[in-house]
């Protein structure tokens, strides 16, 4: 076949103490694993079973590379790109494309040929630098989503295969030599699942990750002492401003661990908690008119 018309895709994460703090890790891999030709993933040190997890997924495709997080970078989640950066100088040289996925994060069956589709008619097309998917961010439960600008609705997860091209700040987007990307739209969403779980799990992943984002430990302490005086779990329902019912389907890969769900949580979608008058004004706007005003976008749409 001429190389106009091949291309290969590399899929690529990193993860750590996915059992600790119940990362669908396996749901997320297996999402993608259908439209990629290899998956790189990088496992940290971690103090549970994450490793044979991976490795239990029994996919030739799957490569997993060793690493160790330098737990000294506290600012700012900077380690999380580091890692991101481990995994994605693994994959294949040949790789035309690189699909990046975070260990809480899924695509759906129902957009893999639409995703496929939009790779083959950029492949070739230099000026797209990456695709921009939107976002479903689920929290608390399964059936609710968050809808307020507190979640960015937007973000990049397929880029060209350019070592120039790295992962951004606590690896929620890319940048080439410290440039935004130009990309194109793609009408598909990643369903991003850190904010749902058992509440006392959040309640110790927050803890923990909490380091992650600050060299202040008088903050980290504060925000300690916190959640050690929720007795039980984390507060899902103080730590929200807007929610609203979710009307789709799930990934299939989900489909388990939604039925195995062992925690229930109510909230009242009518019932808005904006800290001022502006948040609830730009809400507001934007359920309205469809335009986020505003925004920071971390990307380039052409």
């Amino acid at each position: 076949m001429p190389y106009f018309w091949r291309m290969k895709v590399s899929g690529f994460t990193f993860v750590r103490n996915a059992l600790k703090y119940d990362y669908p890790i396996v749901e997320s891999i297996q999402s993608l694993l259908p439209i990629v030709d290899e998956y790189i993933v990088c496992a940290g040190n971690s103090e549970d079973a994450t490793l044979q997890l991976i490795e239990n997924i029994h996919s030739p495709k799957i490569k997993i590379i060793h690493s160790v997080w330098d737990d000294n970078l506290r600012e700012g989640g900077r380690v999380l790109a580091v890692e991101t950066d481990k995994a994605k100088a693994a994959v294949s040289k040949d790789s035309d494309w690189l699909f990046y996925l975070q260990g809480d994060e899924c695509i759906h069956e129902k957009d893999h040929q639409l995703i496929t589709n939009t790779m083959k008619q950029y492949k070739n097309n230099a000026n797209v630098e990456g695709l921009l998917f939107n976002y479903h961010h689920f929290y608390g439960a399964y059936q609710y989503v968050g809808d307020s600008r507190r979640w960015y609705n937007k973000e990049i997860r397929i880029i060209r295969n350019n070592p120039e091209i790295k992962s951004w700040k606590d690896a929620q987007g890319f940048r080439k030599n410290e440039e935004k990307l130009y990309v194109k739209t793609i009408n598909a969403f990643i369903y991003h699942y850190g904010w749902v779980k058992n509440p006392f799990l959040q309640k110790q992943k927050q803890e923990d990750f909490g380091k992650l984002w600050t060299n202040d430990d008088l903050e980290i302490e504060k925000y300690k002492a916190y959640l050690n005086s929720l007795k039980n779990g984390f507060a899902y329902g103080d730590e929200v401003d807007s929610l609203k019912l979710f009307n789709g389907t799930h990934p299939s890969s989900m489909k388990q661990r939604i039925n195995n769900a062992d925690w229930q949580f109510e909230f009242d979608i009518n019932k808005k908690h904006f800290r001022d008058f502006k948040s609830r004004l730009l809400y507001a706007i934007e359920k309205t008119t469809g335009k986020r005003l505003f925004d920071y976008k971390n990307y380039k749409i052409i």
